[in-house]
């Protein structure tokens, strides 16, 4: 019996070598692979628990820190108007990298890529775009410009923070949406009930004045009647216009329905109060609006402001009291107790 022995051809040292580097390699591209992609899941589920566009981009900022160092991230979206910046730096170098990251958001060259500051500040910018509009993100780092590692993280990133942002979007303007008055833009009663109670607390603990002025237009009924709905809808986002532009930002107007409105004024005492309200009944009538030959569109206001120990609903009855005498004293005129 004979028995034949089948032998693999020799290979050599070397080429044996070369396989296992080859395999070394692509065990290492498999293993950078799973690291990116891991990364990149971290990314979707820090997101994931965000809603508000600030906290997205603060997010995106944490997650991004530990492997590209960097001063500050922006986001501007000009279609829909929002932008935040999220910066890590301090005192005078946080407002010049600001100041940078302003300069470079609102730059209208959507072409310039990279930009570096008088002062050291290395810019790169990215244009996001969905299906409905785009947005700017930029991201600073201080005396060094990203490197290519660090750009193509960045890039393939941009992906999960595009949906992300569009997410963030949509959600505030939903949100807004159910704030404001769907005619005038102003806020609404739903605002009114959720912050008149901090302001009232705020005034009480630390002893400072705080002044509501109800308002409700004089004749409004008759502009409605004779010069139709329509009318009625413009002359309502005139008075609002008018009265959003002469109030402070930091004053709470409201329209609480037709044709009333509220304004509740911190830190204000009546006397300083009464010279705004003043303000706002003129306004009004040199909108020179009427309904005929005799009636002539106006606003009367009733103030007064917070005493001791009163609660919110005697607050608002007594203000009410005073719009009435207002009314009642012959129309477009400013009442204060």
């Amino acid at each position: 019996m004979s028995i034949s022995i089948s032998m693999e051809p020799n290979i050599s040292i070397g080429q044996r070598n070369d396989e296992i580097d080859q395999v070394m390699v692509e065990l290492d591209h498999f293993r950078r692979q799973t690291e990116r992609l891991d990364l990149m899941n971290k990314l979707h589920a820090r997101m994931a628990g965000v809603l508000e566009l600030s906290g997205m981009i603060e997010a995106y900022s944490i997650w991004l820190m530990p492997h590209v160092e960097h001063e500050l991230i922006g986001y501007n979206n000009q279609v829909r108007e929002k932008k935040h910046l999220f910066c890590s730096g301090h005192g005078p170098k946080r407002r010049s990298i600001i100041a940078f990251a302003e300069e470079l958001l609102n730059h209208s060259d959507k072409d310039i890529s990279f930009c570096v500051s008088e002062d050291g500040h290395y810019g790169h910018k990215w244009l996001i775009e969905t299906a409905e509009d785009s947005g700017i993100l930029i991201i600073l780092k201080d005396e060094t410009a990203l490197q290519t590692d660090e750009i193509n993280l960045i890039n393939e990133s941009l992906l999960i923070l595009a949906e992300s942002l569009r997410r963030a979007l949509e959600y505030e303007e939903l949100f807004e949406s159910a704030r404001k008055d769907a005619l005038t833009g102003l806020s609404n009663r739903r605002v009114f009930d959720e912050r008149i109670r901090d302001i009232m607390d705020a005034a009480n603990r630390y002893n400072r004045p705080v002044t509501m002025a109800s308002l409700d237009l004089d004749h409004f009924k008759q502009i409605n009647d004779n010069l139709g709905h329509q009318q009625g809808d413009r002359v309502l986002k005139q008075v609002a216009n008018i009265f959003q532009n002469t109030v402070r930002t930091t004053d709470l107007l409201v329209r609480i329905g037709g044709d009333e409105f509220v304004l509740v004024m911190d830190c204000t005492d009546l006397g300083n109060g009464r010279v705004l309200a003043e303000r706002l009944c003129q306004a009004v009538s040199d909108l020179d609006i009427w309904a005929d030959d005799e009636t002539k569109l106006g606003v009367s206001i009733g103030m007064a402001q917070l005493q001791s120990g009163e609660s919110q609903g005697q607050w608002m009855e007594r203000v009410d009291d005073i719009l009435y005498n207002a009314k009642a004293a012959g129309r477009s005129r400013v009442n204060i107790s």
